[in-house]
C-alpha cells in the first residue's frame, strides 16, 4: 500500500511539473506574439516613438518602455493606456490603438505581456 501511495505521489508531482512548464511556455508564446505586434510597422509600431530593449531604430517621442512591470504593477492600467491613452491624457500624441481598432484586444494583451518581460 505504501508503494502505491508513493507511486501516486510521484505521478502527481510529475504531472504538476509538466503543467507548470506548459503554462510557462504559453506565457512565453504570448510575449513573443506581443513582441512581433509591437515591432511590426503595420500593427503596433511602438518603435516609431519608444525605445524598447531589443528594438532597432527606436524613436524618442515617447518614454522608453523599460521596467514596465515595476512602473505599471497593475497590468490593466498599462492595457488601458495602450487601448486609449486619451483617457489619462487628453493631449496624448499616442494613437488610441484599441479605440480606433488599429490592433485587436488580444494584440494589446500580447503587447502588455511582452512589455512585462522588459
Amino acid at each position: 500500500m505504501k508503494k502505491i501511495i508513493k507511486n501516486i505521489s510521484a505521478a502527481l508531482l510529475v504531472s504538476s511539473s509538466l503543467l507548470a512548464t506548459s503554462v510557462s511556455m504559453a506565457e512565453e508564446s504570448m510575449a513573443e506574439k506581443g513582441n512581433k505586434v509591437a515591432f511590426d510597422r503595420k500593427k503596433g509600431n511602438c518603435l516609431a516613438c519608444h525605445m524598447i530593449p531589443g528594438g532597432e531604430l527606436a524613436g524618442n517621442i515617447g518614454p522608453a518602455l523599460v521596467a514596465m512591470k515595476a512602473r505599471f504593477p497593475d497590468a490593466s492600467v498599462l492595457r488601458a493606456k495602450i487601448y486609449d491613452p486619451r483617457i489619462s491624457n487628453p493631449n496624448s500624441s499616442m494613437p488610441p490603438f484599441g479605440a480606433h481598432n488599429i490592433i485587436s484586444a488580444e494584440e494589446i494583451d500580447q503587447i502588455v505581456e511582452f512589455l512585462y518581460t522588459k
